[in-house]
């Protein structure tokens, strides 16, 4: 059977098709009168006896299924494109997505355009230097119109005649300007083909007489692109335009997850995988715009090839409605976190309610993440706690036997919180994403004060919740990447083989961040091929094994 191409089981069942295995190569005996060949048999049989001694307790099919220990798809279901910058190539006026931050001076009075207070009032081109009221988040409508948010939320306006104000919450044509470009230069022009200009007093005004040119400094703004760093799925389904996104979607979800990827790490030490899903999941084929559909077709070929290579899939919602963390793997459109809203909140609820009532009955399914990195900043804790209670009721309406898991708040929060909250009965765990990364405290650690504290301050963290009284305990992101410049391979392996022993203390288990990725340390399968992460996974260690094994084939033979 051709896996690429396979119907999804859970469209037309098929049972799985008999697994590839690598070949065997034959041993080479002596020769007819050698008083070795007699005796082989009975070394042969040893050797038998003990590798069908260990192979039960490292297999990835195990029945029992006592910890996970997952690879993340990290990239695939939800756009990140740090993961794969090439998704975003194509995209015309590239550096002005969604959410990208940009400040304009005024050519003719080198001043900057600001919103006072963050916006609510007339807009001024009056300061010599810029901050957050002269920053502005754009909204992509298409490769050429744009519409500018201001720090407070509003949007700049031209609906109170030729001046220019910042007092819209929701925008629409008088709050879309078409932009012409020349480099970093701009001229600005409302919808009706007004062109924007600044006056003497310091004011924004629609009305330039005529059509200006790049030497008309009145009219001619200069773009500072401030931040870029929003390349998720709204990002790129925005900026490509429906046709062009999905084309390139379709190419990516079929392509950079493929079987060969399930096969690959079922064979590396791998028994699951957990799959980062957008919200839009649920509404597939023709979910909201801007985002794409197909992607519920891929995930159905994730639970198949699971299905066929032994794994386990955790479904992990990565992003809600409105973005639970403002981060493009949450789909924010320009870093704001909008998730915590009565609206929001039940669509989320519903999303979990669609993925639960369809994965169900997947012998596949390990277990559903009601959501990934909410945001301590922006996220209560008590809508939180309330929304996890009712997520986990949903899944359990579907399911006694699935896991049920709740990820920590990122940010100043204390997973303990979490275990303080009863949020079910049965079957839950905690999320934990550990990273020695993205804080200032690990940018000046060695190699070995980095390892140091792996031993120092996570294992006492995985021990201590281990030993609490509720939800198990999962490392559901880690990566064998560090800030360390210059760092040799054996550095690399500690810094791996620590963190695989101490994160396998973690009562339910962990999973690496991702299978792929163009940064090559976050990528799963080029460090196992490439030798950076070994040691610590079992599967590893029984390939130590087979190659003791392998050496006793030829001492028994050689001493028999």
């Amino acid at each position: 059977m051709d896996l690429e191409s396979a119907v999804p089981f859970l469209l037309v069942y098929k049972p799985p098709p008999t697994l590839p295995r690598r070949p065997v190569p034959a041993l080479t005996g002596c020769s007819m009168d050698c008083p070795h060949e007699t005796r082989r048999p009975r070394a042969g049989l040893l050797v038998i006896l003990f590798l069908s001694a260990l192979r039960p307790a490292y297999s990835s099919t195990d029945s029992d299924f006592s910890k996970v220990r997952a690879v993340n798809l990290g990239g695939w279901l939800v756009v990140e494109g740090w993961i794969k910058p090439s998704l975003f190539d194509g995209i015309p006026n590239r550096d002005m997505l969604d959410g990208t931050q940009v400040q304009l001076k005024s050519v003719g009075l080198q001043k900057y355009v600001s919103a006072g207070d963050g916006g609510g009032g007339n807009v001024t081109v009056d300061r010599d230097a810029a901050s957050s009221w002269e920053t502005f988040k754009l909204w992509r409508v298409s490769m050429n119109e744009f519409q500018f948010r201001c720090f407070s939320g509003q949007f700049l306006t031209a609906s109170d005649g030729d001046v220019i104000s910042a007092t819209v919450d929701s925008p629409g044509v008088s709050e879309t300007f078409y932009i012409e470009r020349n480099s970093t230069m701009l001229l600005i022009k409302l919808l009706n083909g007004s062109y924007l200009q600044v006056t003497s007093n310091n004011q924004l005004t629609s009305n330039y007489p005529s059509q200006p040119g790049w030497d008309n400094v009145m009219a001619t703004f200069e773009m500072t692109v401030v931040a870029n760093n929003l390349h998720g799925d709204y990002q790129l389904a925005n900026g490509y335009g429906p046709e062009k996104a999905k084309s390139v979607l379709s190419e990516h979800r079929k392509n950079f997850v493929t079987g060969r990827d399930f096969y690959f790490i079922s064979q590396n030490g791998i028994n699951a995988v957990r799959i980062p899903v957008g919200w839009w999941i649920a509404y597939d084929p023709d979910p909201p715009a801007p985002f794409v559909g197909g992607s519920l077709n891929a995930l159905d070929r994730a639970f198949y090839w699971a299905q066929t290579y032994g794994l386990k899939c955790i479904i992990d919602l990565h992003a809600a409605p409105g973005s639970q963390n403002g981060m493009e793997h949450g789909a924010s459109r320009d870093g704001s976190v909008d998730w915590p809203s009565e609206a929001n909140i039940q669509t989320t609820l519903d999303v979990i309610n669609f993925l639960a009532q369809r994965y169900a009955d997947s012998t596949s399914l390990l277990g559903i993440e009601l959501l990934n990195e909410p945001s301590a900043a922006a996220v209560p804790l008590d809508t939180l706690v309330s929304y996890y209670k009712t997520g986990y009721q949903i899944v359990r309406s579907y399911s006694d036997t699935a896991y049920i898991i709740f990820c920590q708040r990122i940010g100043n929060a204390d997973p303990m919180e979490l275990y303080q909250a009863y949020l079910g009965a049965t079957k839950t765990v905690v999320d934990l994403h550990y990273y020695n990364l993205f804080d200032p405290y690990f940018e000046t650690l060695n190699a070995t004060e980095n390892i140091q504290f792996i031993y120092k301050n996570r294992l006492p963290q995985v021990q201590s919740l281990n030993r609490a009284n509720g939800p198990l305990v999962f490392i559901g992101e880690w990566v064998n990447e560090w800030n360390v410049t210059g760092a040799s391979q054996a550095q690399y392996q500690l810094f791996g083989k620590t963190q695989l022993e101490v994160y396998g203390e973690a009562s339910f288990g962990w999973s690496y961040w991702t299978v792929k990725c163009n940064s090559v340390h976050w990528d799963y399968e080029w460090n196992i091929r490439n030798g950076y992460l070994i040691g610590g996974s079992p599967l590893m260690r029984q390939n130590y094994m087979l190659l003791v094994a392998g050496c006793l084939v030829c001492l028994l033979s050689l001493v028999t």
